[in-house]
C-alpha cells in the first residue's frame, strides 16, 4: 500500500504543471506551410536585367553578337529556373532597321518549357522580345519585357500555374523596311502544327512596357478581346490601374492571325523611344511591378 502511495506522488511531482485555464504553456510548432510565404512578383529583380541588358550589353541588333551574348544571358536564367531551353533559328531579310541598314542573316528564339512539357495540351505563352533596333540600348524596349518574363518564369518554377506556361524571348521583332519585323513569333507560330496550335489557350506579349503609371492591355482584333478582359479583371481585383486599347505592331499578331487569343502589355510612349538614350535610368520600376503583378495573377487564374 505504501508502494502504491509513493508511485501515485512521484507520478504527480513529475506531471507537467498547467495553467489556471488548463491549457499547456508551451505552444506547438507551426506547420511547415505556415511559415512558407507565397511566391510574389520582385520588381527589384527586373532592374536587374535591364540594368545587364541595356546598360552593360547594349544595342542588341538581332544577328549581332550582342544579342547572342543576351540570348545566353536568358538561356542560363530560364535553366536555373529548372526549364528546358531550346533555340528556335530563323532567318532574317536585309533591309533597313529603324533607318540603319541590316544584313540579311539567322537569329533564334528562346523558348523555355516546363519539365515534362506536352505541347498538345493546354497552355499558355509568355513572351517578349530581345533585339533592339542597331542605334539603341533598348532599356524599356525590350530589357524590361524580357525582365518581367523572366519574373514570371521564376515565379511559375515555384508555384506551377494550373495552366503551363510556355516563356520565349523572341528574336527579329524590330522591323527591316520593306520587309516588316515580327519574324520571330511569325517563325514561331508558323512551327505549330494544328494540334499545337488549338492547345494554346492565350498569348502574352510584354512591349515597350516601363515607363507609364497606367499598364496598356491591348488587342490587336475583336477575337482576343474575352482574353484581354480576364487580366483587366486582374488589375481590378489587385487595384492595379489598367486600360483596353487595340495595336497591331508586335509579337502578339502573329498569335491572334493565327486564332490564338493574344495581348500585348504596352506600348508606353516616351521620347528615347529607338533613341541612344534608351537607357537604364528612363525605366521606371513601379510600372514592371504593376504590370507583373497583374500578370501573374492573370496568369494564375486561367483554367
Amino acid at each position: 500500500m505504501f508502494r502504491t502511495a509513493a508511485v501515485l506522488l512521484a507520478l504527480l511531482l513529475a506531471a507537467p504543471a498547467c495553467t489556471s485555464h488548463d491549457q499547456p504553456t508551451s505552444r506547438a510548432s507551426p506547420s511547415p506551410a505556415a511559415t512558407l510565404s507565397m511566391p510574389s512578383f520582385d520588381a527589384t529583380k527586373v532592374t536587374e536585367v535591364v540594368e545587364y541588358l541595356a546598360g552593360r550589353i547594349g544595342p542588341r541588333e538581332t544577328t549581332s553578337a550582342a544579342y547572342r551574348k543576351a540570348a545566353a544571358f536568358v538561356e542560363s536564367r530560364l535553366r536555373s529556373f529548372g526549364y528546358t531551353v531550346r533555340r528556335q533559328t530563323f532567318r532574317v531579310p536585309p533591309g533597313l532597321s529603324n533607318f540603319a541598314p541590316v544584313q540579311e542573316g539567322q537569329t533564334f528564339n528562346v523558348i523555355a518549357e516546363p519539365r515534362g512539357f506536352d505541347p498538345t495540351a493546354r497552355h499558355l505563352v509568355v513572351g517578349a522580345h530581345l533585339d533592339t533596333v542597331p542605334q539603341a540600348p533598348g532599356a524599356v524596349d525590350n530589357a524590361a519585357g524580357i525582365g518581367i518574363v523572366l519574373e514570371l518564369a521564376r515565379l511559375a518554377s515555384l508555384e506551377a500555374p494550373r495552366t503551363p506556361v510556355v516563356f520565349v524571348a523572341f528574336g527579329g521583332e524590330e522591323a527591316r523596311v520593306p520587309n516588316g519585323g515580327l519574324h520571330g513569333s511569325r517563325a514561331f507560330v508558323a512551327a505549330l502544327n494544328a494540334r499545337a496550335r488549338r492547345a494554346i489557350a492565350g498569348a502574352v506579349v510584354i512591349d515597350r512596357l516601363g515607363t507609364g503609371d497606367r499598364v496598356p492591355v491591348c488587342t490587336a482584333s475583336k477575337s482576343s478581346v474575352a482574353f484581354a478582359r480576364s487580366f483587366l479583371d486582374a488589375a481590378r481585383r489587385a487595384g492595379i490601374s489598367a486600360f483596353s486599347c487595340t495595336n497591331g505592331t508586335s509579337d502578339h499578331v502573329p498569335f491572334d492571325g493565327a486564332g490564338i487569343p493574344a495581348v500585348r502589355l504596352g506600348p508606353d510612349n516616351f521620347p528615347q523611344y529607338h533613341t541612344p538614350q534608351d537607357l537604364p535610368s528612363v525605366f521606371v520600376a513601379s510600372q514592371a511591378e504593376r504590370a507583373g503583378r497583374l500578370l501573374w495573377d492573370g496568369l494564375s487564374a486561367q483554367s
